[in-house]
């Protein structure tokens, strides 16, 4: 069943935790673990970003599969922190790239 987006991308926290296969409460304390994940709170919904999404699944990844502490886990975000600004800055290079890409794709296609 695919996951529905509003406009921006935004999935709401039960939507989050079916895709990461993080409970939702387990959501909500990262949020207070982790300086960096801040979901926008509007009509009390918390609404994850896709980059809120990448940043789980590296939480995820760092302490189910590579063992990490939370601990360790904040360490490890912290060290090869990269500004929020820029990595949205590349996503949407990329996503641009994929139109790009796309309007040629459907011009061979044409042809």
């Amino acid at each position: 069943m695919p996951l529905k987006l509003n406009k921006k991308g935004y999935k709401r926290i039960g939507e989050v935790s079916r895709l990461t296969g993080i409970a939702p409460s387990t959501l909500r304390f990262w949020e207070k673990e982790f300086t960096q994940l801040k979901p926008a709170k509007r009509g009390g919904q918390r609404l994850y970003s896709p980059q809120d999404i990448e940043l789980i699944m590296c939480i995820k990844d760092l302490v189910h599969h590579k063992g990490f502490t939370l601990e360790g886990a904040k360490r490890e975000l912290s060290s090869k922190a990269t500004p929020r600004t820029q990595v949205s800055g590349i996503i949407e290079g990329l996503e641009e790239i994929k139109k790009d890409l796309q309007k040629i794709l459907n011009n061979l296609e044409k042809k």
